[in-house]
């Protein structure tokens, strides 16, 4: 996946759901209240709970669940 897809399947993110990403060589994050921050010049791909943002490497992403 790259960010350009992945950027695409969080645009469901609105925050009232949780998303759970799972990836490659870590454990899992989860993110409850989950939105898609808007891209931004450093064209990286991030999710905000409100209180803190994640950036997402897209190259390193197994799964993700929207819940």
């Amino acid at each position: 996946m790259n960010t350009d897809q992945l950027r695409q399947v969080l645009t469901e993110l609105d925050g009232k759901r949780t998303a759970a990403f799972h990836f490659a060589a870590a454990l899992e994050c989860v993110v409850p209240n989950a939105m898609l921050v808007p891209d931004e010049a450093d064209h990286m791909v991030k999710v905000t709970d409100g209180q803190h943002v994640y950036i997402i490497d897209a190259s390193q992403l197994v799964w993700i669940k929207i819940g």
